[in-house]
């Protein structure tokens, strides 16, 4: 047989005797499996068995336990119905306490109400018996008296609005002194640190309106033959030339200011230069005329910048230069309007106002007297118109015509620049007058003070700026002791020329004398 053969039939053996082998070791495992299991199986009931007695050992406990605190809980629950039930008990009767006390209270209410239901049914038959007993008195009171009750009734209100007037009228007149009381002590506050802070040179000036010649023959060649000379003077310079027999000077004459300049500085060269004819008269006088022109046009520029002002209208600079040869009372008009500037700015300021508004309204308040000897009217009038034609504001407006009171104020600033004006006329040596005319001026004041009903001296003091007049307290009473102030002040408004203003006091006095021996 080949080698192969033998091979497979080793192999066939081989794989029959490992079959057996493995059933037979498997018969083996299965049983020792099985006993194992039967072991287990053992075990696991008699453990089970335990666990179980176990169990039931412990849901025992478990409910002695709970039936115990069953029973605690419950007895607890009975206590607290039984406590209920006694509260309840009480308070039950606690209710029928009360319910037995209304009852007794109500009792009593209806009892009162019967005796109020009595007791109103007596109010209303006296209140029957009492209106008609008031019927009878009022009818006999109108009787009596004469008339109706219309009329009494009008008399009482009457007697009312007389009373309730003249408790109206006394706290009237109480915040009015109040008022002005605090008023006055404030403006004087005001006005007082608008001086302090402004200090000055006093504004009095003079316009010189001589010119000296240096000898008589000069003042032939001034006059000309047959006063050729002085005629073509006067003509060219609208002025009125006066020689008289004042050896050394020839007196310049003119209203305007302005024109009696050119004159004077004309005159002065002519005479200087000595050639004095009708041509060369005309030909100083042109030349004179345009250098004082391009002085005023430089004098309102200075003016302009010491003021801070620089929109002024520039055709109102010039005018600005005619007021520094205008005088009033002596007093530098320019001068003046700088410091009514000033003085306007400084109390502005205290006020809270526009400072700047206030010292333009300054500056231009006296413009209208650069015009006033060219133009008719005042200068208040003459200034606001001229103003106008710039579109001033209204406050410089009303400020140039106001400031004399001639127009009503309605802006602030107007009342600021008439105060100013004042402070500045009034300043010592501000303003002169001769001694006639200062003395003239006093006696027309105290006469026109005397020539009023009831007045029995007048005095004038303070320089003018004021006047006292005592009346007769006998024939004057207090009403007619304010209406003669407000006449006197009214009556020298329309009759005195003044600078500033003038106070009067009206003194009524009443004296009683006795003697006792």
């Amino acid at each position: 047989m080949p080698p192969i053969v033998w091979m497979l039939i080793g192999l066939v053996a081989g794989a029959a005797a490992t079959y057996g082998l493995l059933i037979f070791t498997g018969k083996n495992i299965v049983e020792q499996a099985k006993n194992e299991a039967n072991q287990y199986r053992e075990t696991s009931k008699i453990a089970a068995e335990s666990k179980a007695r176990e169990i039931a050992l412990a849901g025992q406990d478990e409910q002695r336990k709970r039936k115990e605190e069953f029973n605690k809980e419950s007895q607890a629950t009975r206590q607290e119905i039984k406590d209920m039930e006694a509260r309840l008990a009480k308070r039950e009767d606690t209710l029928d306490r009360k319910l037995d006390t209304l009852s007794v209270k109500e009792k009593n209410l209806e009892d009162l109400e019967g005796r109020l239901t009595l007791r109103d049914r007596q109010v209303a038959a006296k209140e029957m018996e009492l209106a008609d007993i008031l019927k009878q008195q009022r009818e006999k009171l109108l009787y009596i008296s004469g008339i109706s009750a219309d009329q009494a009734k009008e008399m009482l209100l009457r007697r009312v609005e007389d009373e309730c007037k003249r408790d109206v009228g006394e706290i009237i007149q109480r915040m009015t002194e109040q008022a002005q009381e605090e008023g006055k002590e404030k403006s004087r506050n005001i006005i007082l640190a608008a001086i302090q802070r402004y200090a000055a040179d006093q504004t009095s000036d003079h316009t010189v309106s001589t010119v000296a010649i240096p000898s008589d023959d000069m003042k032939g060649r001034v006059i000309g033959r047959e006063g050729r000379n002085i005629r073509s003077f006067e003509k060219a310079t609208g002025v009125d030339v006066i020689i008289d027999d004042t050896p050394g000077i020839v007196i310049v004459s003119c209203f305007d200011p302005v024109r009696r300049e050119i004159a004077r500085i004309s005159l002065e060269r002519l005479v200087q230069d000595g050639r004095i004819h009708p041509a060369r008269i005309e030909e100083v006088v042109v030349q004179t005329t345009k250098e004082m022109d391009e002085e005023l046009m430089k004098i309102g520029k200075e003016a302009i910048q010491e003021a801070n002002l620089p929109n002024i209208p520039k055709a109102a600079i010039p005018m600005l230069g005619r007021l520094a040869y205008r005088t009033s009372y002596g007093q530098n008009v320019l001068r003046h309007s700088m410091e009514v500037a000033y003085l306007a700015q400084t109390i502005a300021d205290e006020l809270g106002l526009d400072g700047t508004i206030a010292r333009r309204c300054g500056l231009l308040h006296d413009i209208g007297k650069a015009m006033d000897h060219e133009t008719e009217g005042g200068h208040p009038q003459i200034g606001m118109e001229f103003l106008r034609k710039f579109n001033e504001s209204e406050a410089v407006l009303n400020a140039a015509a106001g400031h004399h009171g001639d127009v009503p104020a309605t802006t602030p600033y107007t009342p600021i620049i008439m105060a100013a004006d004042a402070i500045s006329a009034s300043r010592p040596g501000a303003r002169r007058e001769s001694l006639e005319r200062y003395v003239k001026r006093l006696q027309e004041l105290e006469e026109l003070a005397k020539g009023f009903e009831g007045v029995r001296q007048a005095y004038a003091i303070q320089a003018g700026r004021e006047i006292r007049v005592i009346v007769d307290a006998r024939s004057v009473d207090d009403k007619v002791t304010a209406k003669i102030a407000r006449d006197i002040s009214k009556k020298i408004e329309s009759d005195l020329t003044y600078p500033g203003e003038i106070k009067i006091t009206v003194i009524r006095e009443v004296r009683t004398v006795e003697y006792a021996r």
